[in-house]
């Protein structure tokens, strides 16, 4: 065997490609072979790509055979039919080498054909087709039972063209399309497509693949039918089974709710003990919510489901408090809706019977508080007894706090405004009353807002509960309260009449924060600098030069420097450092580190022209406290 001949088997060992075999007669070429030489090696070249063709076309067959057996084991241990129909399309497409590879199935009930699965498209709008009956390539494939191909999509006339059809196959960029039927007996349920985006020929062979993979598409959806069939005839039966087994069930489960919803009732029982009871009896998980009660109160009383829940509203004199839910339990006997329909009836009573009882409450803090604020001289001992019922501890400090919603200008052109108006007063009024009973303190509505009266915490200031209960009421409103608070209140019922005092230094500080555009915030005197200053009644001189210049007067004390000094001239100079060193007879330099000094102290704001503003007043205040404790 000559040298050329082994490097022909050589290359055929390997697999190389098909322009390898040219080197062989290019070498011997190049190294002046004669013709005899050459033509011998251009023989051989030709048998070994004929045996390289022959081998390629074995391997073909021995994947396609092996992708055929593959998917008859999918079918025999069928599970996800989507599964199955995917890995089809998938050994499609690799098998004959198309860019993209998809199967569409007819829609009996909406009369069209819909993608079920595609594998490499790229297009949304593609993949997203709906297609009418008898449109498209497809549609002469169901058509005529018989597989079609077409070199090149757009102008080819055997089928009907439609402006979706097109443009969606436009978006994809197909060109070459091979379409084979699915067909179960007579019935073609749908196609197997496989797609080029550029020009080619199918061959006969891979139609006959591409046919084989349809085959096995229609029996794995015959047998996924087949098999949802006789799962839902077994489940049938199943039902049936469990509506004979359940019925003397679920008439005991009503005897026995009906049993204890009523003991419940004599008992004092809550409206989570009712869910608690249901939930035991029904199996499944109740629960009493506020909202959500929109689909049940419009069925007049009795329960729907929503989604995989039962909700049956709660509701008394044609309002609603909220609705009882019930989870787990899909598919609920009728029985079993008329116990969670008694359910509802029984929370109601309940919830009628708290809100009484809530309210009475309400109204006597309200009503103890109306006293202290219009009529101090009440009798003292009697405002002590009815606070202690209350549970309001009269010795312990407490701040008066006056709270508003605030609406935006605009609203008052609203026809509705006045309605919504009251009806915000109202539910301000619930929800400080709510807090003012958690906190042990009294509530009462005035003056369009509500008046609270609520006992300050260990190390907690005015200023802190103002922002506190601003926050409070305003995420139980889900909207904005502006809460205004007055100085503390040292004890209630030693002098009553600083109540009335203070209520109106908390509504002072309210208008002003309403007036400085800080709605929706909480704030007292302290908060609001020389303004809070003039609302405050006690005008705490001292606490607002304190909280201003405060840390530079201390260290001026422990240091013996002259930062306040300097400050006064550095103010009374037009805020000039030159002009400040000349005042003081130093060198601008010291003038410089004092007020670098100064920044260190008050922070790096205090040159503002707010902050300014209220450290110029402090400073005058304190020089006329030193000159009062001079004289």
């Amino acid at each position: 065997m000559s040298h050329e001949h082994v490097s022909y088997l050589e290359l055929l060992a390997r697999g190389a490609g098909t322009e390898a075999y040219d080197r062989p007669v290019l070498l011997a070429r190049a190294s002046g072979a004669g013709p005899e030489v050459l033509a011998e090696l251009e023989e051989a070249k030709q048998l070994a790509l004929r045996v390289r063709a022959e081998l390629e076309g074995r391997r073909r067959r021995e994947a396609e055979l092996s992708a055929l057996f593959a998917t008859a084991h999918d079918l025999a241990g069928l599970r996800d039919l989507d599964a199955v129909l995917r890995a089809i399309v998938q050994r499609a497409r690799s098998l004959l080498g198309t860019e993209v590879a998809y199967l569409s199935l007819n829609d009996p009930t909406a009369g069209d054909t819909y993608m079920r699965v595609t594998e490499g498209s790229v297009s949304a709008r593609f993949q997203q087709v709906r297609l009418g009956m008898g449109e498209g390539l497809g549609g002469l494939v169901a058509q005529t039972a018989r597989p079609y191909v077409t070199d090149d999509y757009f102008e080819d006339p055997r089928f009907q063209h439609t402006r979706t059809i097109d443009a969606a196959v436009r978006d994809e960029g197909l060109v070459a399309i091979l379409g084979v039927p699915l067909s179960l007996g007579s019935q073609v349920i749908g196609v197997l497509f496989a797609a080029d985006r550029r020009a080619r020929v199918f061959e006969r062979e891979q139609v006959a693949l591409l046919a084989s993979f349809a085959a096995h598409a229609a029996v794995a959806i015959d047998t996924a039918n087949l098999l949802a069939e006789t799962r839902s005839a077994l489940a049938e039966l199943e039902r049936a089974n469990d509506i004979i087994r359940e019925h003397s069930a679920v008439i005991e489960r009503a005897s026995e709710v009906h049993d204890r919803l009523s003991e419940l009732v004599l008992h004092g029982g809550g409206v989570h003990d009712v869910a608690d009871a249901v939930s035991e009896v029904l199996g499944g998980t109740v629960e009493f919510t506020e909202t959500g009660a929109g689909a049940a109160r419009r069925a007049g009383g009795h329960a729907v489901r929503e989604g995989d829940d039962w909700v049956a509203a709660v509701s008394a004199g044609g309002e609603t408090l909220g609705a009882l839910v019930l989870h787990g339990q899909p598919e609920l006997d009728p029985v079993d809706q008329r116990t969670l329909e008694r359910a509802a009836l029984v929370t109601s009573l309940l919830l009628l019977a708290r809100r009484s009882a809530g309210e009475a409450e309400q109204r006597v803090r309200g009503e103890l508080l109306d006293d202290l604020l219009d009529a101090p001289d009440r009798d003292r001992g009697l405002l002590r007894e009815r606070a202690a019922r209350l549970r309001t501890d009269s010795e312990a400090p407490h701040v008066v706090l006056a709270a508003r919603i605030d609406r935006a200008a605009g609203d008052a052109a609203d026809p509705d405004a006045g309605g919504r108006e009251s009806a915000d007063r109202q539910r301000l009024w619930s929800a400080a009353s709510h807090l003012a009973a958690t906190r042990h303190g009294l509530a009462s509505a005035r003056d369009g807002g509500t008046v609270l009266l609520l006992p300050l915490g260990p190390g907690e200031g005015a200023a802190d509960l103002a922002r506190q209960t601003a926050r409070s009421l305003g995420g139980t409103l889900r909207e904005p309260v502006t809460v205004g608070a007055s100085a503390p209140v040292r004890t209630l019922l030693d002098r009553p009449d600083q109540v009335a005092v203070a209520y109106q230094e908390a509504r002072r500080c309210l208008d002003a924060l309403v007036l400085l555009h800080r709605s929706g915030q909480g704030a007292a005197a302290e908060d609001l600098g020389f303004l809070g200053l003039l609302l405050a009644d006690g005008r705490d001189i001292d606490g607002f030069v304190g909280r201003t210049i405060g840390q530079v007067v201390a260290y001026d004390r422990r240091r013996g420097t002259e930062l306040v000094r300097t400050l006064d001239a550095y103010f009374a100079s037009g805020m000039s450092p030159a002009r400040t060193k000349d005042e003081l007879h130093v060198h601008v330099n010291t003038v410089a580190q004092r007020l670098e000094r100064v920044g260190r102290l008050l922070g790096p704001d205090w040159q503002s022209p707010a902050r300014a503003l209220e450290i110029q007043l402090a400073l005058r205040l304190h020089a006329l406290s030193d000159a009062v404790t001079r004289t």
